[in-house]
């Protein structure tokens, strides 16, 4: 069962200066027992699950609630605290926004949210369509769906849409032990072949490690714009920045990685004369 949850009673928390939240975060990684300090922790990062949540629930429909996927968000911003290190050699925040994402569509793969009487109008609207496909050939219309079914076109779609369903590629079909992942089954049109994967893991490998020289900050920034697909305005309020700011960092940090791998491209060309 999730944690009940309002943003409201948020909105006047008065954030920790970044030189106090450091100290917070020392004194609870050196005793995680501490629950009032984790609590502490909570309320200042519950701003990462008001993001994230706003996110998400673009994509769902009107039937799953805010409280429901926030009291998820609350699981893994609790889960992130508690998993969290020094050692990880990245942002909290950074590690906190995957985590509190993943707990969230963890959470709406693992429960059907949809009344019995919508799940049961989907159920016959797939029925149609397999029965259409069937008896022509092809995969039927939405048009042709709802005159069999005699139903609005719109209405259809509407439905439809509401399919909360989530199937991972991880999957097994047949449901069992033994059975074929779906992954397995799906063909990779833009495989690579074993020269250009090659080409391809050397590249990563030396962006990595560029990216491993460039500070913290500017390392996120690079992280959450590349990886996580968040624009310069959604990763400034994320990490309590102005976006110009953000924007200025992301520029140096292009420049940082061009002339980092210009060197490093030189200095391997420099050992291989020599050899």
């Amino acid at each position: 069962m999730s944690q009940s949850f309002d943003f409201t009673s948020y909105n006047n928390i008065k954030r920790l200066s970044e030189e106090d939240l450091t100290k917070l975060w020392h004194t609870y990684l050196a005793d995680k027992s501490n629950k009032q300090v984790r609590d502490t922790l909570i309320v200042q990062y519950i701003y990462l699950i008001r993001y994230v949540v706003g996110r998400v629930k673009v994509t769902l429909p009107a039937t799953i609630s805010v409280e429901d996927i926030a009291g998820y968000g609350v699981e893994g911003l609790i889960n992130a605290i508690e998993r969290y290190s020094l050692q990880k050699n990245t942002r909290f925040e950074t590690y906190a926004l995957i985590r509190i994402r993943g707990a969230i569509l963890d959470r709406i793969r693992a429960e059907d949210f949809l009344p019995r009487s919508v799940r049961k109008k989907i159920k016959d609207i797939k029925s149609a369509q397999e029965e259409l496909k069937q008896s022509l050939g092809r995969v039927p219309t939405t048009t042709e769906v709802a005159e069999f079914l005699d139903m609005d076109p719109d209405k259809v779609n509407q439905i439809l849409s509401e399919d909360t369903t989530m199937t991972s590629i991880y999957d097994k079909r047949g449901g069992s032990d033994d059975g074929v992942e779906i992954i397995d089954t799906i063909q990779d049109t833009n495989k690579l072949n074993p020269q250009e994967q090659m080409e391809e893991k050397n590249i990563k490998q030396q962006l990595e490690k560029a990216l491993q020289k460039l500070p913290e900050r500017e390392r996120t920034i690079m992280v959450l714009y590349y990886q996580e697909n968040m624009t310069l305005k959604e990763i400034g309020a994320a990490i309590n920045m102005s976006e110009s700011r953000v924007c200025q960092l992301h520029a140096q940090s292009i420049m940082k990685l061009k002339n980092i791998l210009s060197e490093d491209r030189t200095s391997r060309l420099n050992k291989s004369i020599v050899a």
